[in-house]
């Protein structure tokens, strides 16, 4: 095993000191320590070893040396021998430069002075080139600032975008160049702000030329609406349409269906007024310019956006009108003119640029504008009570219209509005035809109208529908009616050419006119002519003469509405047996007015006579009567039979005013007596008065004589028998009875219908005889017979308890 051993350990020598002898000396410090990390004395044999290696290395490099050692003595030998030749040969070497350096030093000064010229050559040629490279960029630069000084803003932008993309880069090295990079996007800032505020200016200027192109626009629409009334008026003319104006470089014309059309190539002598363009009175370059500046910057849709926001804002200010703008006529003028050149500007603008405006933009702002207008006109219109200035004001509205719809606009609503306009315009018309009717009747005389001669006649007749034949053959004459007859129907007549100013371009049918006509004309006569009528007839100042004269006036009046109904049908020429035509209502308005004139006869006729009953002054106590009539009856008699004589005479040439009249007078007198009779009863039953004498009585009697005789004479013929007299019936009866002082046959016969005291009411002779019997208590009317018969007073106590007994039975069975 020792052996063993001794054989591993010196094995593993040998390799230790092949590594070390192989082995870089950087990496042989792990090979050393594994000689340690060995066996105990594993040092000492390696040590032992590694003596033994060096010493046969040692022997080996020893045998080397000896074997070359005679070969480097000859190789210094040699080397000695060539130093010699090498000193000598470096002498020549050094002498010839020298000579050659000599030789060469002015080859070399002018080697250098060609050197240095090409150097100066080549920095020229650089520059040159350089410069020729700069050069297109200061001259852009230069032309870029006269264009901004001579404001050829676009221009410049132009110029801006080739310096960006094809000079400077060429150039971009130069401090110069970068500082013109850094300018440009000021310098386009600054083109935006200019640009932006000449919109600005723009603006401001379009907004107060608005006015002056608005007037041209609704001036050229206006005339083409008179030629198109001359043309129309022309049927040999055809089909023939002008171009309605242009006032934005384009023509247009309305189709009859009210759609517009673009009349291209259609050159219309327009006389020697020349016709204006939106051109010609506003100036659109800035706006141009201005879009193409934002466009070129790629910021189109800021200046759209601004554009817009700001016509809007102008658009709000447009349309509010001023406070007073009613008042005149000029007012609705100016308003619209303002709104029409707004319009106008955005169309042209809408068809001069791609997209600044678009339609939905200004049909969006129209829409907004027409509320705004149609409330406004409403409001201010309303205002207004001078028909002439509706009517003016509905003139402009069409011509507004018509003008905006040349250019495309809806205008439906603007003539649904004049609907509205047109009640109030008939409403003013109602007012002032109103105060025309009441200055009529406040000058009429109520008298007939003489007539002295056929020219008079003639003149009359031409001014109202009155025919006679009996008068045209005879003068002089009277005519029936009063002179505010003809008035009237001439301003009837008036009043319908007056509402028909206002049908006219309203593109409405004939038919629609005529409803329109007819409806208007039934408003005065129902509402505003009857209500003067009504007016009239109530005024204390109006007799009965002169309601009898109204009474003849308005049958005149009502004859003459078939003659209304035929003015209107030739004004629009259409047949009154349209299935929709309107009639009018004439025929009840006078009635009415008849009617209530007649009642106001039979009212005043009453008044009169309670006037006169109140002057009566009887003495209810007195012994006897005066043996005549009272004074005050005998005047209201007089009175009466005056009055009655009016309708008696009565132009009597028309059989229909004959019979008017008579009916009248008829009605009048039967009301007039059976009033009076009704008075004199409740003057004797009157709850104030206590007591009553035979005497009083008999007094009474005379007075209804007196009435009964005024009844009789017939103071209007027309009456058959006593009919007038029976107005006087129970009262007549009732004093019978006490003036006979036939109770017997009054209590005995009660009930009956032969009965000679049938209308003496129990109630009323037992209240006239409570009366009577009062008096006798305190011996003034039966003194004599309580002397004479004290069986008289029973009776009347036994009549009295009779009387009482019937009127209570008659309570019971009612």
């Amino acid at each position: 095993m020792a052996e063993n051993e001794t054989l591993e350990c010196i094995t593993e020598h040998e390799r230790i000191l092949q590594e070390i002898e192989s082995t870089d000396t950087a990496c042989v410090g792990p090979t050393l320590r594994s000689v340690y990390d060995d066996q105990p004395n594993a040092h000492k044999r390696f040590m032992e070893k590694l003596d033994a290696r060096i010493r046969n290395h040692d022997r080996e490099i020893e045998k080397m040396c000896n074997f070359h050692h005679q070969g480097f003595v000859d190789a210094i030998t040699e080397l000695l021998k060539v130093r010699a030749d090498a000193e000598k040969l470096m002498g020549q070497v050094t002498d010839t430069n020298r000579r050659l350096q000599e030789a060469g030093r002015e080859v070399t000064a002018q080697t250098e002075e060609v050197i240095r010229c090409r150097i100066q050559q080549r920095n020229m040629a650089t520059t040159v080139e350089k410069l020729q490279l700069c050069i297109p960029v200061l001259e852009m630069y230069s032309k870029l600032k006269e264009q901004l000084e001579s404001k050829r803003y676009y221009a410049a932008l132009k110029t801006m975008e080739q310096l960006e993309k094809v000079y400077i880069p060429r150039v971009s090295q130069y401090r110069f160049c970068q500082i013109m990079a850094e300018n440009l996007p000021r310098l386009r800032e600054e083109i935006k702000d200019i640009s932006m505020s000449d919109l600005k200016d723009f603006l401001e200027s379009i907004r107060k030329h608005s006015d002056k192109v608005g007037e041209t626009a609704m001036k050229q629409a206006q005339q083409h609406r008179t030629f198109n009334s001359a043309i129309a008026k022309q049927a040999t003319m055809g089909h023939y349409t002008k171009p309605l104006y242009t006032l934005n470089g384009r023509t247009h014309a309305h189709t009859h269906n009210g759609l517009v059309v673009d009349n291209i190539g259609e050159e219309e002598e327009e006389g020697d007024e020349e016709v204006l363009t939106a051109q010609d009175l506003v100036d659109f370059s800035p706006v141009y310019r201005c879009l193409h500046i934002y466009t070129v910057l790629g910021d189109r849709e800021t200046f759209e956006n601004y554009y817009r926001k700001q016509r809007k804002k102008q658009a709000r200010l447009v349309l509010q009108p001023q406070a007073n703008m009613h008042e005149t006529v000029e007012g609705y003028r100016r308003y619209f003119n303002q709104i029409v050149g707004f319009f106008v500007v955005e169309d042209h603008i809408l068809h001069a640029t791609q997209g600044l405006v678009t339609r939905a933009f200004t049909d969006e702002l129209w829409n907004m504008a027409l509320s705004k207008i149609i409330a406004v006109l409403r409001t201010h219109s309303s205002y207004c009570d001078d028909p002439d200035l509706v009517l003016e004001l509905k003139n402009l509205i069409v011509v507004f219209a018509d003008t905006l719809q040349g250019y495309g606009f809806p205008v439906n609503r603007l003539f649904d509005l004049l609907f509205e306009i047109r009640d109030q315009y008939n409403e003013t018309l109602l007012k002032k035809w109103a105060l025309v009717f009441r200055e009529i009747f406040e000058l009429d005389n109520y008298s007939p109208i003489p007539v002295d001669t056929e020219e008079e006649y003639k003149l009359v007749v031409s001014r109202f529908p009155f025919h006679d034949t009996e008068i045209e053959k005879e003068f002089p004459k009277k005519l029936p009616m009063s002179q505010s007859v003809p008035q009237i129907y001439t301003q009837v007549k008036e009043f319908i050419y007056a509402s028909l100013k206002f049908s006219e371009s309203l593109h409405r049918s004939s038919t629609e006119i005529d409803d329109m006509l007819r409806k208007s004309t039934n408003l005065l006569l129902t509402r505003t002519l009857s209500g003067c009528l009504q007016n009239l007839i109530k005024k204390p100042h109006i007799g009965l003469t002169e309601l009898v004269q109204i009474i003849i006036n308005t049958t005149h009046l009502e004859q003459a509405c078939k003659y209304l109904e035929e003015f209107i049908t030739n004004i629009t020429n259409v047949s009154p047996e349209t299935v929709h035509t309107t009639r009018l209502y004439g025929l009840s308005t006078f009635k009415d007015a008849r009617h209530a004139a007649e009642g106001e006869i039979y009212t005043k006729l009453n008044q009169k006579i309670d006037e006169f009953i109140q002057l009566a002054d009887y003495e209810w106590c007195m012994a006897e009567s005066d043996g005549r009539a009272s004074g005050y009856l005998m005047d209201l008699i007089n009175f009466l039979r005056s009055t009655f004589q009016v309708f008696t005479h009565l132009p009597n040439n028309n059989n229909d005013h004959a019979s008017m009249s008579g009916k009248v007078a008829q009605t009048a007198c039967m009301s007039a007596c059976k009033h009076l009779s009704t008075s004199l009863m409740q003057m004797l039953l009157d709850t104030e008065l206590k007591q009553i004498t035979m005497g009083a009585i008999q007094q009474f009697n005379l007075d209804v004589i007196q009435c009964e005789l005024f009844a009789s004479s017939e103071p209007v013929p027309g009456f058959q028998g006593d009919t007038l007299q029976l107005a006087f019936i129970d009262l007549r009866q009732l004093l019978d009875l006490f003036m006979v002082w036939d109770w017997s046959t009054y209590l005995a016969d009660y009930g009956q219908p032969t009965s000679k005291y049938l209308r003496v009411n129990p109630a009323t002779a037992l209240a006239l005889l409570e009366k009577m019997k009062d008096t006798s208590k305190k011996n003034n009317i039966f003194s004599q017979f309580r002397k004479n018969d004290r069986d008289k007073q029973k009776l009347i106590e036994t009549v009295v308890k009779q009387l009482r007994s019937l009127v209570n039975g008659m309570s019971l069975h009612s």
